[in-house]
């Protein structure tokens, strides 16, 4: 997988983590229906939160893999 790709895969997980945060939030300060279902509708808007962080994550692993290999090749 050549760089670019990889770079756009990540920019769309970063995206889609986003938008899922956001939906969460919407959900768990302005739906109606999401608090007249009570904790389901709890369990509903922290999952979307919390899937949106797991997404937005691989950003941050990837440039530091990328640090790491660049220390490595400066110390050779």
């Amino acid at each position: 997988m050549t760089d670019a790709k990889l770079i756009l895969i990540l920019k769309i997980c970063i995206t889609v983590g986003l938008c899922l945060i956001l939906l969460g939030i919407y959900f768990h300060n302005f739906s109606d229906m999401i608090d007249a279902m009570g904790v389901t509708g709890i369990i509903i808007s922290a999952l979307c939160i919390a899937l949106g962080m797991v997404l937005s994550l691989p950003t941050k692993m990837y440039l530091t893999y990328l640090l790491v290999l660049r220390e490595s090749d400066k110390k050779q």
